[in-house]
């Protein structure tokens, strides 16, 4: 891929934005050489990678149709999904959470926002910068976006119940968290997810790739969290909308999927799974 633009993150990690070889006029930003977002600056509302796209449809489908809503990131990448909201649901608010002010500007450079595009960054560590939101957003919150990695992996700290149960308290009562995560062969890390996130919230749904979710392969996997009940409508509309092929798993099935799998908590969490050495040396069009 040609290269456009790069920086040695204060980590340690480079950052570049590439143009990407597959989908004219897409640029991917890639940190520690793992695809990490990917934008069509033309048209936001297109979006690339398969785990974005399915959350791309869950935003779709909260409250009616194109009207703003309340959202918080943790995670800034590319800010592909704050894009998309500020395209699909003008006069939208939203906070994103980063840690990397670098990496901001590394993308506000090459990929500038639109103007009065209602996105406010604020910089710090996700969990620690939840603290640190505006009281007035406790439990007004429709959407909160976890796309959380160093590199190729998720930080232990946040993929606990004590951070899930900060996430859940700034939720509108029809709030939903989305949650990117990934994992490999047996699902072990997944499993847990699903299990933390159900005892921070009532209702979860996992959504991805259907042989990433039997365990075949190594990819992501979208959990889909709410205090409210999930509409049962939202899983035919969200597997019809596609990318294909889709399976998603909510109520016995999910509680099926979760085996028994323990909650994490601060003291027994762990950082995601890495993935192969192979997997990271594919280019992959759809797949973090």
């Amino acid at each position: 891929m040609s290269e456009r633009a790069g920086i040695t993150l204060p980590s340690g990690m480079r950052a570049v934005i590439e143009e990407d070889r597959y989908r004219p006029g897409f640029l991917n930003l890639v940190v520690d050489g793992t695809p990490q977002s990917q934008v069509n600056p033309d048209d936001p509302r297109e979006l690339g990678f398969e785990y974005v796209q399915r959350i791309g449809h869950v935003i779709d489908l909260l409250g009616e149709p194109g009207a703003p809503i309340t959202a918080v990131h943790l995670g800034a990448g590319a800010l592909t999904l704050p894009r998309y909201v500020t395209e699909t649901r003008p006069g939208s608010r939203q906070q994103v959470l980063e840690l990397e002010p670098a990496l901001v500007e590394l993308v506000r450079e090459h990929i500038p926002l639109p103007q009065n595009s209602g996105i406010r960054v604020r910089y710090g560590d996700a969990r620690e910068g939840l603290g640190k939101l505006p009281a007035a957003l406790t439990g007004t919150v429709d959407l909160v976006v976890v796309d959380i990695f160093s590199g190729s992996r998720i930080p232990a700290h946040v993929t606990t119940v004590e951070f899930y149960r900060q996430v859940a308290a700034l939720l509108a009562p029809e709030g939903v968290i989305a949650v990117n995560l990934a994992d490999g062969p047996g699902l072990a890390f997944a499993r847990g997810q699903a299990a933390t996130l159900g005892a921070a919230v009532t209702e979860v749904a996992a959504l991805a790739e259907t042989s990433i979710l039997k365990g075949r392969r190594f990819g992501n996997i979208v959990l889909v969290g709410s205090n409210a009940p999930l509409p049962l409508e939202w899983l035919p509309r969200l597997l019809a909308a596609g990318p294909h092929p889709s399976k998603a798993v909510a109520g016995r099935e999910l509680r099926d999927f979760v085996a028994g799998a323990p909650v994490v908590t601060d003291e027994s969490a762990k950082p995601s799974p890495p993935p192969a050495r192979m997997f990271l040396a594919v280019d992959r069009d759809g797949e973090r």
